[in-house]
């Protein structure tokens, strides 16, 4: 959608923009489907539903549909939402005791559906979650619990094996059975109580159980999206969570090596581009010479990271229009503060991308917690990119 091209992003993007907000930057109109990060400038709220993923198409707007808005003197209030009944399977189960600050359902996310403008989400640290579905007998993609902090505590009604891998944390099981060995797969009795500790390093620990965890999936993901509403919502005191048929794959499928996780300065592996033209000569130096700290407004969308500001080259002080973002990217706002996308980010964006941190490096970044450093490390871009 058109709108003046003179208007331009927000200096520091903000950290959550409501859904329905319509908002204009660089020359496009857009529609906010979700709550989620933005810098574009707002101009009022919609009560359209452009998104929801049992509609089909799920989407409302597409590439070359055109819209009008319409200004209303206020938004009829929206009838509120049904719950959905649960839904049973099998019989084997899990309940949720204490779900710790924030532990939710993620398998390896959800492919292929950017041009709809969903996130791929699924395990912020992916290489964490196959571990632990591996040692638990199952295939690697299965759906398991990224638990952020620890403190979890879950009662198992059937007997089952486990395994935790990620963030180390000392795991304990209900009476009397010998103390579980994070990394390692264990048996649970029936009616056993596994609880989670406080991690040592690291940020989130990753619980898989010999089945997968066997929520409805939602376009093709067990994984719960915050920013998008997609999958099942954080997990609840009281939850009952499905757990699918036994598998037994241990023999099968080899172990992936534990990462080594530090509380200290962590090095990320970055590739200079796809708009690194766009900063001065000093911007790429500094991004490999300095140290970035970790803010406390970082999740699972993106790593805030502050520190010394990466200028833009002369002549590129204007609007870059909005285009296709990857996980990995380092987004540099207007007051050149870098963001490291995560697994969650928005599918495009309008700050330049000075650098891109490699995948097997995005794990490592999704277990710094707030007060970290980081460091990067650039490489030039590969030959023959334009």
């Amino acid at each position: 959608m058109w709108a003046p091209a003179t208007v331009g992003r927000l200096t520091t993007p903000r950290v959550t923009v409501p859904a329905g907000s319509v908002a204009i930057a660089g020359g496009i109109a857009a529609v906010y489907p979700s709550a989620s990060p933005g810098g574009w400038r707002l101009l009022g709220r919609t009560d359209a539903v452009l998104w929801d993923p049992d509609r089909d198409p799920p989407a409302v707007l597409s590439p070359g549909r055109r819209v009008r808005f319409r200004p209303v003197s206020q938004l009829p209030q929206r009838v509120a939402e049904v719950s959905r009944p649960a839904v049973r399977y099998g019989g084997r189960w899990m309940e949720v005791l204490q779900p710790g600050p924030l532990t939710t359902v993620q398998d390896l996310g959800r492919a292929g559906l950017a041009h709809l403008g969903v996130p791929g989400s699924g395990a912020a640290d992916a290489a964490s979650l196959r571990q632990a579905n591996r040692l638990a007998g199952n295939p690697g993609d299965a759906a398991g619990l990224e638990v952020t902090l620890g403190r979890l505590a879950v009662r198992f009604e059937t007997g089952t094996v486990v395994a935790v891998t990620g963030a180390p944390v000392a795991l304990r099981l209900s009476g009397g059975a010998p103390e579980p060995v994070h990394g390692t797969a264990f048996p649970v009795p029936a009616g056993a109580v596994l609880r989670l500790g406080f991690p040592a390093a690291g940020l989130r620990s990753y619980l898989a159980v010999n089945g997968g965890i066997d929520v409805p999936p939602v376009l093709g993901s067990r994984s719960a999206d915050r920013r998008s509403g997609l999958g099942p919502e954080p997990l609840r005191p009281g939850d009952r969570l499905p757990v699918g048929r036994p598998r037994s794959l241990q023999k099968k499928l080899p172990a992936e090596r534990p990462r080594a996780l530090m509380s200290g300065p962590a090095d990320l592996r970055a590739i200079a581009g796809p708009r690194d033209d766009w900063f001065s000569a000093a911007a790429l130096t500094t991004l490999g010479t300095a140290s970035y700290q970790v803010s406390p407004a970082s999740d699972r969308t993106g790593l805030r990271l502050a520190g010394p500001a990466l200028p833009r080259a002369p002549g590129r002080a204007g609007e870059l229009p909005s285009e296709g973002m990857a996980a990995g990217s380092l987004q540099v706002t207007r007051d050149g503060q870098p963001i490291l996308l995560l697994v969650d980010h928005p599918t495009t964006g309008g700050y330049p991308v000075i650098a891109v941190v490699i995948s097997a490096d995005l794990g490592l970044a999704a277990q710094l917690r707030p007060g970290q450093q980081v460091r990067f490390a650039v490489s030039p871009p590969a030959r023959g990119r334009r």
